[in-house]
């Protein structure tokens, strides 16, 4: 999985997070758990401010 898997990245928080609103995450902690993800293979610096919010914005989606 990259950084550009928005929607699976946003899939796997959502199993693996259920007890998380994603509305609160901040992104440092958001960051965090994408590069613990299984599967998850992506160079860390290739991460923005941009990034996080779509994957914030994905995770949003797939909770509601």
């Amino acid at each position: 999985m990259k950084w550009s898997d928005i929607q699976d990245i946003a899939i796997e928080l959502a199993d693996g997070k259920p007890d998380v609103d994603p509305r609160y995450v901040n992104f440092m902690d958001l960051r965090t758990w994408v590069l613990k993800l299984d599967g998850f293979d992506d160079d860390p610096d290739h991460c923005g401010e941009k990034v996080l919010e779509a994957i914030q914005a994905a995770w949003i989606e797939e909770v509601d």
